[in-house]
């Protein structure tokens, strides 16, 4: 079967195999979960409980009445020792509410119910999905009942599964797709429901094979015409394949236009950890407070993919699940080393779209000094929105806002392949990302 790809792209070296074959370890509880109340890209929550309280696991902690926002659940059993500006890994301090566990209980016991989603609306499949506080687990962290309320007048031909995980290091997603198979097609079914596409693709880059496999014997041997129709295409393993839009192009050979989203087209992506969070909130009544996560890099000896409660923090992770450092860190990085967060603490949450934590050495992490521009257009040939990055940090550098704003900087995805290309190691991710920041604060977009 022929495998599809998108224009540019660059071919980083993919390092899984340090966490791929491990198996899936549920982590201990933390003994304190620091749970920010911004998860999410919107409006803030606001906490719902006060220092003092006892709270159970799953119990609503924030929540905001603003449209695009995602509630959040204590995911512990304990108490409220504070309500505290806390260390977010991509946003710095924002509002967390700090719970103490209670040691003498137990984690509660989600187990599949008896659900007949055949009854439901697809009202109250989106209702059950804002009340769970799902958001995009891909990274970025947008609320799925938003995104699955399709706006009046538009229509959501094509569902794409975004398998492709095509960030060095992570494997949470290949081990999530092998694992719960059954579980990803039944949340495929229920977003189906809402959506009522004419197709739905699962894409899967071939370096996971296991995943792909285990796809096509489970659609196989389904029954339901929803999930015998569903088409598996393998994708070329390139990065940022797992972009949404770049996904879209890849199986569809359609472009989304600049400035438009992929509802405007017709298309709706939906990554496989937030496919099974809405198959667990539904059958399972299960808010999301925990997830897959990848541990690996070249600083610890127990690598792998470990099941962890949202706000358990790094520091915890390695005092309670038996990792040892056997080498300082140069850095530490939450998500993907091309579009993660280097961190400056250690007292920083998993998310509930934190994908990845990464302990890397300086061999690894070492970043070579800036050099002077050859040239060479390499960052043009690579860029998956063909943008002109080099030009882009010019007009940056020289303040030349209007410009920037002309040479589509908004379009850019952040995936970083112009500076990973870039053979005179010129940061041009960091300067676009200036210029975006700008243009929004001077509200030019």
């Amino acid at each position: 079967m022929k495998e599809l790809t998108f224009p540019g792209g660059v071919h980083p070296p993919y390092s899984k195999d340090i966490s791929i074959r491990e198996p899936l370890r549920e982590a201990p509880l933390p003994s304190v979960a620091v749970v920010p109340l911004s998860q999410h890209i919107g409006s803030p929550n606001q906490a719902v409980v006060s220092k003092g309280d006892v709270v159970e696991e799953g119990q609503l902690i924030g929540s905001s009445p603003a449209f695009i926002s995602a509630p959040v659940h204590s995911p512990i059993s304990g108490t409220v020792k504070e309500i505290r500006k806390a260390f977010h890994p991509a946003l710095g301090p924002v509002m967390s509410v700090v719970i103490e566990r209670d040691k003498s209980k137990e984690a509660k016991d989600y187990t599949q119910e008896d659900v007949d989603a055949e009854a439901l609306s697809p009202e109250q499949i989106i209702e059950k999905v804002k009340d769970a506080g799902i958001v995009g687990m891909g990274g970025a962290a947008f609320p799925t009942h938003v995104k699955l309320n399709v706006p009046e007048g538009k229509k959501i031909d094509t569902f794409i599964v975004n398998g492709a995980e095509c960030e060095p290091y992570l494997t949470c997603d290949h081990v999530l797709m092998t694992r719960k198979t059954q579980e990803i097609l039944k949340g495929i079914e229920l977003i189906a429901k809402v959506l009522k596409p004419k197709d739905i693709y699962i894409g899967i880059e071939n370096n996971k094979k296991a995943a792909f496999f285990a796809f096509q014997k489970a659609i196989k041997k389904a029954t339901r015409k929803v999930l015998s129709d569903i088409h598996l295409v393998p994708l070329h393993t390139k990065y940022p394949q797992g972009g949404e839009k770049q996904l879209i192009q890849a199986i569809s050979g359609r472009e989304v236009p600049p400035g438009k989203l992929p509802l405007d087209i017709g298309f709706l992506v939906q990554n496989v950890g937030t496919i099974n969070a809405v198959y667990e909130a539904v059958h399972m009544r299960k808010p999301l407070i925990e997830r897959v996560v990848t541990i690996s890099g070249d600083c610890i000896n127990r690598p792998g993919n470990y099941l962890i409660r949202v706000g358990a923090t790094i520091k915890d992770i390695i005092e309670q699940y038996g990792i040892e450092l056997y080498r300082d860190p140069e850095k530490v990085i939450v998500g993907g080393p091309m579009m993660g967060f280097a961190q400056p603490t250690l007292e920083v949450s998993v998310l509930k779209s934190t994908s990845g934590i990464l302990f890397l050495s300086e061999n690894l992490a070492k970043t070579p000094p800036e050099e002077k521009c050859i040239r060479c257009a390499k960052c043009v040939d690579v860029c998956p929105v063909r943008l002109l990055p080099t030009e882009l940090m010019n007009n940056v550098k020289n303040g030349n806002w209007p410009e920037v704003r002309e040479l589509n900087v908004a379009d850019c995805i952040e995936c970083g392949s112009c500076a990973y290309i870039c053979p005179s190691r010129i940061p041009l991710i960091q300067y676009i990302k200036e210029g975006k920041e700008v243009l929004v604060r001077k509200k030019m977009r």
